[in-house]
């Protein structure tokens, strides 16, 4: 018994010591994994949330708990336990923030598995919207260096949301259209305008103070609409996300052709006191009441970007400025901002030659996101239409294109595996498109000179010399196209914009009618092709067609075309005015409400206005009244429609 006491003290004495001297190293051990780079902050439990604290009491025990609950999860996971996965998910990343995969886990888990066990478009999207948000906006503020997160939410961005795999991913695409448009408005058409108009939100000011100091009148401002939005004790006024996107309503509705059918101004001055607010105090003609609502808005902006989506309004100009004329609109641009903050903060902790997959995948995400870009990113939003947002092709990336993946078969070339290969496999296939792109848009110099350079490259100039690049232009072109609509419907429309707008310009600019013939023929005769094959009229669950839906866009084309050719500030103003002048009554009508106030207020700040009235260069064509009756009942069926297949999809 005395033997049994003695081994009992002894290793009592032995855990204090134990515990005494892993008390002493554990500061020496937490400071050098800060200089070695193991974690991302100075203090182990910097940012994270107060259950952390916790965690970090109990010690080792707190990782033993974390494995447990991932095994428990891993298990959770093979019996599709997806929502029951969640609750073990949400302990894990509290207790160990810094555990980049269980982000990555949980958010994909939300965005993927549970969203697809849903029954309506609207539930979909709130989940795929909260998986992102997740990862985005706590899992990355934990872990702003982490290569894979980023590679992770650029993935979903990419394929969730500008993918066509998902049965609901046409309403994905008008709702985050929708919030990006209340979120920072319509950008500039032309790219040095895109670059100034984001380098106005990034040097706007950081805080009240500030943009009062910068237009005195910001504070007055500000409690003139507390003051006229009378809240009272339901909700406080605040200046965030929610007084961001009700300026942005109060703005859009101002040109909104849609906003006027459906009566939105009355129903918005009856359900939003802060609506009726904006209206109340911004309608204020003072020019320094104008200059203070200014800066006040660009606050907003930049402040919201960063409080409600953990992005840097400095770092999107950088890209702006940099890379290409981003429309952040589009969820592209997203993907993109994502996968090059990763390189940027996150590639120098891969230095495991075995972790190189890493570095290569992120980087193709950049240059795929660019060539979707390529292809739909001129996009035209109406935040107040239940329509797809209009997404022409935007030929100025594959000029972007064509420079960037020469840095990145450059940067890969000795990387094992594919490395460069499997960039050149994509340029080859891309700037074939591009031929066939610019060719149908009427740059036969810009598509003759690609096609030389494919040539040059991987036809007689290749490794392998071949002929394949070098039949005439004409010919390479109706040879690339055959058999490629049936495998990506969406090079069909983006052929069809292109055709367009070349017909638009050089046959009513250039009066060339032929031209304009040509393609109207060639976007009927796709249309045609489209309805006859047999998967035309395949129907989702939530009542919205896979081909049917491209043909609706196909049928709105030149609607969509037009208006964004009569937008483009950079065209001259004088020649988009002949373009809709030279138009019939019908594709004036069609367009008319979508343009004229924007450009009637180009035309109040050119010379023109000194001689001539707005009416004289843009008359309202005849019939526009029962155009807007018809559209505005089109409208509500298709509100209906939609509705309906909702209801029919949930369980009965």
């Amino acid at each position: 018994m005395m033997k049994d006491r003695v081994i009992q003290l002894v290793a009592a004495l032995v855990a204090i010591v134990c515990i005494g001297t892993a008390g002493t190293l554990l500061p020496i051990a937490v400071r050098r994994s800060g200089e070695a780079g193991l974690r991302y902050t100075d203090v182990a439990i910097d940012g994270a949330p107060p259950i952390v604290a916790i965690g970090t009491a109990i010690g080792a025990l707190r990782g033993m708990i974390v494995d447990f609950l991932w095994i428990r999860l891993a298990m959770m996971k093979e019996k599709g336990l997806f929502y029951e996965i969640m609750a073990n998910a949400d302990l894990i990343t509290k207790l160990q923030p810094r555990f980049p995969q269980v982000w990555a886990f949980q958010g994909h888990n939300m965005a993927y598995n549970v969203s697809v066990m849903t029954n309506t478009p609207e539930e979909r999207w709130n989940w795929v919207r909260a998986g992102i948000d997740l990862v985005r906006n706590e899992g990355l503020r934990y872990n702003p260096n982490d290569l894979v997160l980023h590679r992770e939410l650029a993935f979903w961005f990419g394929h969730k949301l500008d993918g066509i795999s998902d049965d609901a991913h046409l309403h994905y695409k008008r709702e985050f259209a929708r919030e990006w448009q209340q979120i920072l408005g319509t950008p500039p058409i032309d790219h040095g305008g895109r670059i100034a108009w984001m380098q106005e939100i990034a040097d706007a000011a950081k805080t009240i103070t500030e943009a009062e100091s910068r237009s005195p009148g910001v504070l007055a401002l500000v409690e003139r609409l507390q003051a006229a939005a009378d809240l009272g004790q339901a909700e406080s006024f605040q200046l965030d996300k929610k007084l961001l996107r009700a300026y942005s309503e109060w703005e859009a509705l101002q040109v909104s052709p849609y906003a006027r059918l459906l009566n939105i101004d009355a129903q918005l001055r009856t359900n939003s006191p802060l609506y009726r607010a904006i209206d109340e105090v911004f309608s204020d003609p003072d020019p320094e009441v104008q200059k203070a609502i200014r800066t006040l808005v660009l606050f907003l902006r930049r402040k919201v970007l960063d409080e409600s989506y953990n992005m840097d309004a400095a770092r999107m100009a950088r890209y702006t400025a940099e890379v290409g004329p981003f429309d952040w609109r589009h969820p592209q641009s997203h993907a993109f901002y994502w996968s090059r903050k990763g390189s940027e903060d996150g590639e120098r902790r891969v230095d495991d030659p075995d972790d190189i997959s890493k570095i290569v995948n992120n980087d193709r995400a950049q240059i795929h996101a660019m060539q979707a870009l390529a292809r739909t990113g001129l996009m035209s939003v109406d935040p107040f239409s239940n329509d797809n947002p209009g997404r022409l092709s935007d030929p100025r990336w594959i000029k972007v294109i064509d420079s960037y993946f020469r840095e990145l078969y450059d940067k890969h070339y000795e990387t094992r595996g594919a490395g460069s290969d499997s960039y050149a496999d994509f340029y080859e296939n891309f700037m074939t498109s591009a031929v066939r792109e610019l060719y149908r848009a009427g740059d036969i110099e810009g598509a003759q000179e690609i096609l030389d350079e494919l040539d040059r490259l991987f036809g007689r100039g290749g490794l392998i010399p071949n002929t394949k690049y070098s039949r005439d232009l004409k010919t390479f072109v109706d040879e690339t196209t055959v058999g490629e609509y049936d495998f990506q419907p969406d090079v069909a429309r983006s052929d069809v914009y292109a055709a367009l707008r070349r017909g638009f310009r050089e046959g009513l600019l250039l009066d060339r009618p032929k031209v304009l013939e040509d393609a109207r023929v060639f976007a009927r005769d796709l249309i045609t092709y489209f309805k006859t094959s047999r998967y035309w009229d395949f129907v989702t669950k939530f009542g919205e067609g896979r081909i049917s839906d491209l043909i609706g866009d196909l049928e709105d084309s030149e609607r969509v075309v037009l208006q964004q050719l009569l937008l483009d500030t950079t065209l001259p103003l004088i020649d988009r005015l002949t373009i809709y002048n030279r138009c019939n009554e019908q594709l004036r009508r069609l367009v008319y409400d979508d343009v004229q106030p924007r450009l009637e207020a180009e035309f109040l700040a050119s010379l023109m206005a000194n001689s001539l009235t707005f009416a004289q260069v843009l008359p309202e064509p005849p019939g526009m009244e029962a155009h807007r009756m018809e559209l505005a009942i089109m409208e509500n069926e298709r509100a209906k429609a939609r509705e309906a297949g909702s209801i029919q999809s949930a369980p009965q």
